[in-house]
């Protein structure tokens, strides 16, 4: 479990770098715009996609398959993340019903297809060191990450439960 946990967090973390040098790229932000659930620079929509493409069997992670295998993993994860957090907070972390191709702006083949690509690049060059990364990790460190994470996870969730209540009492949402 502590690999999953680690796999999880490190595409987690590394999916919040990137979407935060994608918003600075195209809109200029300079502020860190709340993407997604957790107070911590992760993206558990990211950690989820790749824990999910990672748990597919062998055969769908090698060649031709990685990039479609990938997209899909990742889009499913997206959709079915957008959607429980609209569901359970009220929140909308991203929309993208003004590009071409969306579901409910919760999905679109832009970025379906780019996901694609990312995931077979991160499989290809990152999870080989990775793994040897993670086989180091000491129990001890990965017992105190996943409190700390946990200890977010719940404080995000309430965080966003109070906002969404109180957003709905003025009428929002």
């Amino acid at each position: 479990m502590a690999y999953w946990f680690w796999i999880f967090s490190f595409y987690s973390w590394a999916g919040c770098l990137l979407e935060r040098a994608y918003a600075h790229r195209t809109s200029g932000e300079a502020h860190p715009v709340r993407r997604c659930m957790l107070l911590l620079p992760l993206c558990p929509v990211y950690g989820l996609s790749m824990t999910a493409l990672l748990t597919l069997p062998p055969s769908m992670r090698q060649g031709l398959w990685l990039p479609v295998a990938g997209a899909a993993a990742a889009t499913f994860m997206e959709y079915f993340y957008h959607l429980l957090c609209q569901r359970l907070f009220g929140v909308r972390f991203w929309d993208y019903s003004g590009v071409p191709g969306n579901v409910e702006g919760r999905v679109c083949v832009p970025f379906s297809l780019a996901w694609g690509g990312l995931s077979a690049l991160a499989v290809w060059i990152i999870q080989p060191p990775l793994e040897t990364l993670i086989a180091r990790v000491p129990p001890a460190l990965t017992l105190t990450a996943l409190l700390i994470f946990t200890a977010d996870a719940v404080c995000s969730a309430r965080l966003l439960a109070v906002t969404h209540s109180v957003s709905a009492l003025r009428g929002g949402v």
